[in-house]
Formats: C-alpha cells, structure tokens, sequence
C-alpha cells in the first residue's frame, strides 16, 4: 500500500495542502475513543471571513446540502404556480425526507399534480428511513418504492423541470441542459467559475459539485440576502425556496432532526449534506455559515452548531435550546447511563 501511494505526489491524491484541525473528540470514561477534524467558515454579509477553522479552499462536496441550490431553477421556471403546489409540496424539491407518512402523503400529492409515475424515478427503492415508519413497512410487508428514496423529491422536480422545458428524460447526465443550468446556479452563487466547479456523482444518481468551503458559505449568504441577487426572478425563487423550508420544517428533514429544528426558527435558513457538510445562514445578521467534519459524521452538527451560534451571540435562546436537545455533549450506554462525554475545539 505504501510503495502504491508513493507513486502519486500529495496533490494528485486529492490534497492540495489541506489543513484539518482537530475539531471534536469523543471520550470513554477518561480514555480518547474518536477524533474529529474538520473545516468551518464563518462569513458577513461583505463575504469577510469572522471565523475560520481548518481549510476552506479545498473544493467540498455539497451532498444534499445543495438542495436548495438545485431548487432554484425549478421556482424560477413558475411550476409551483402552473400546478398550484401546496407549501408542503414544494417544499419537497429542497428536502431530504425521511419516509414519515407526511412525508409519504406529500410525495404522493406533489407526483399525482405533476402526473410522474414513479417508474420515471432513477433513484433506487428505499424504505423509509426513519426507524419507525420503516418498521411499519416491514411489519405490513410493504416493498420499497422510489417514492420513498431520500431525494424523492429533488427527482419529481428535475423530471417536471425537464418535461416543461421539453428536455429528454436523462436528467442525471451531467450534460443535460438541466443540470447545466445546475452547475451555472452553483457556480453563480458561490462565485466560483464554472471552470473550477468540481462534478461527481451524489448517492441518488444525479451530478453534485464541489467548490470552496468558503465559496459554499458565499453561496448560502444569498439565501439569507436574496435581493444581492441579479435578476428580479432569481431574487423571487430564492425567497419563494426559503419560506417554503421555514414554513415546512418537517418536511425538509423531519422531527428530531438538525435541519427542521433550526428551521423553526424564521431567521435561519439550513440544510446538510452527506458525509459531515453542513451550511445554514442567519437572515438578520447576514452571517453564513459552511462546515465539513471529515469523519463524514452528522452526530456532531448539532454541537458545533450550537457552539458556533453562542460564539456569535445569537439572540435566539430557543434556537439554541432546541439543538442542546438534540444532542448532548454526554456519552451515554443503551441504559442510559453516562459513560463518557464530547469535547469541541472550536
């Protein structure tokens, strides 16, 4: 394995003089179990960085927290209009539903008003995957379904898209004129050139790209400003995007998850990603904010989250008490008994 990684310089494997500090570690009794690096960035309203951990120049996946990003093409094209889609409905284009039966009921509402079959889906069958619902499944011997699959949403929105603008059913080709316009929106709200935009596949099937850490908090900044915007449509998509995810919280995530619990809160607009990404920005105080934990973990946003707020003296107490109840810096057994505890470095 060595002699094998010698034959590539550190660039060519994917780090371009990376910097990722140590920013958690989780302890049992008194003893280090895990350690945690990562990125963050921290943003004003004038892209001046106030807080920085960790490289946040290496180009950084978006996973599902580009969500809101790959909606915007789909408000600017009047669908949510043309077939008079609830709130809950649109909501869905951004989302990462876990397979709860509002979740179940939306999907089914927004692909009967669309009139997609979910044959027409190329993300693989999933069973819900809140453990809950997803044991009703298995106890009524219920089959996965496309439906269900944690991009459902983001799908039914891309094969509409496509079939109002009299495009051809493979929406996942990176050339697609789709998911060119995808990767045009990326690259204009992270003010990245289109050129350094990074393209891979995410988990469902469809294009996702990488650019900055700091670029990514840029691009959620918009979404806390959208009147910085050029154009009157794209500042009308942007915020017809953020006030579905306010008004629908749970259906962006679910109860009990990072995503609706800081959605909640009207002045935050937030959504994660896979493999440890998250981005949110705060309306009020044009702050935006862009992490990554490289172990790939999500057990940890909540923390961070929460640390990062304080630091900035957010004024939203419940905010903050709704994320200290997610997730406690305590390490507890299946008894409940507390066996360890979490240190952040931030």
């Amino acid at each position: 394995m060595d002699s094998m990684h010698s034959l590539f310089t550190a660039e060519e494997r994917g780090f371009k003089n990376m910097e990722y500090p140590i920013i958690a570690q989780e302890f049992r009794n008194k003893s280090v179990e895990n350690i945690h690096h990562g990125s963050i960035c921290v943003i004003d309203q004038y892209k001046q960085i106030i807080y920085k951990k960790g490289d946040i120049e290496n180009p950084t996946f978006y996973r599902s927290a580009m969500k809101p990003l790959q909606a915007i093409p789909i408000f600017e094209s009047k669908l949510i209009e043309r077939y008079q889609l609830a709130e809950e409905e649109a909501a869905l284009f951004t989302a990462s539903q876990r397979g709860e039966l509002y979740h179940e009921r939306a999907l089914l509402s927004l692909a009967k008003k669309l009139k997609i079959s979910e044959e027409q889906l190329i993300c693989k069958e999933s069973y819900p995957l809140n453990e809950a619902p997803k044991l009703d499944y298995i106890k009524a011997n219920k089959p996965k379904r496309a439906f269900l699959h944690n991009c459902a949403g983001k799908h039914l929105g891309f094969i509409a898209y496509a079939r109002e603008h009299q495009l051809d059913n493979s929406y996942e080709d990176i050339a697609h004129p789709l998911q060119q316009e995808i990767l045009a929106t990326v690259a204009s709200l992270s003010e990245t050139s289109i050129n350094n935009v990074v393209t891979g596949i995410d988990g469902c099937g469809v294009p996702v790209f990488a650019v900055p850490l700091y670029n990514m908090a840029i691009s959620y900044l918009k979404f806390a400003q959208p009147d910085s915007l050029k154009t009157k449509n794209r500042q009308l998509a942007v915020k017809k995007i953020v006030t579905v995810m306010n008004h629908c919280p749970h259906i962006v995530a679910s109860h009990h998850f990072i995503c609706s619990a800081l959605l909640e809160d009207e002045n935050i607009v937030a959504k994660g990603g896979a493999q440890g990404v998250y981005c949110l920005a705060l309306k009020k105080e044009k702050i935006s904010i862009a992490l990554k934990v490289h172990s790939g973990t999500e057990m940890l946003w909540s923390l961070i989250v929460a640390e990062l707020l304080k630091k900035l003296n957010y004024d939203n107490e419940e905010t903050i008490e709704r994320l200290d109840r997610l997730k406690s810096s305590c390490i507890t057994n299946d008894n409940g008994r507390n066996v360890g505890h979490i240190e952040l470095y931030l």
